[in-house]
């Protein structure tokens, strides 16, 4: 199990290349990838804050409640801090487990947990200024299903 809270862009295809291999008990192996997404047209970054220690505490500890309740074999969780252009990376869960449901179910678990819960704060910094991101209703409600 990793957690990375990092600035500097990660290789996703590196990352992804052996992940989950060589244990004779993966049966299925989940990748996601998040990108910073413009939606209005306009936006020239996202920056992101934390506060070192405490995020990656908090984000290990949800690492390890998704090992437990999926019997997870590997997992894997980068995420990325300061200011992101539009199309870069900013984040990746990748889980390991003996069946496809288990690592589909714990990959989700892990995404909706960082979309609304993980402790970072994201500023969107824009042609007409820079706003804070307030948390959405359906992120919020993805939660309800854990």
């Amino acid at each position: 199990m990793r957690v990375r809270v990092q600035a500097e862009p990660f290789d996703y295809g590196a990352e992804c290349t052996g992940f989950g291999q060589g244990g004779r008990d993966v049966g299925a192996v989940v990748t996601f990838l998040g990108v910073v997404r413009d939606d209005s047209g306009t936006l020239a970054a996202m920056e992101i804050e934390h506060y070192p220690g405490m995020t990656e505490k908090a984000i290990t500890t949800i690492a390890e409640e998704a090992r437990g309740r999926w019997g997870l074999a590997d997992l894997l969780v980068i995420h990325r801090h300061g200011a992101l252009r539009p199309g870069e990376a900013i984040m990746m869960v990748a889980t390991a487990a003996r069946h496809r449901a288990a690592a589909f179910e714990a990959a989700e678990f892990l995404m909706d947990y960082l979309k609304s819960r993980a402790p970072f704060w994201k500023k969107e910094i824009g042609a007409d200024g820079d706003s804070w991101v307030a948390a959405k209703d359906e992120d919020e409600a993805a939660l309800t299903r854990w």
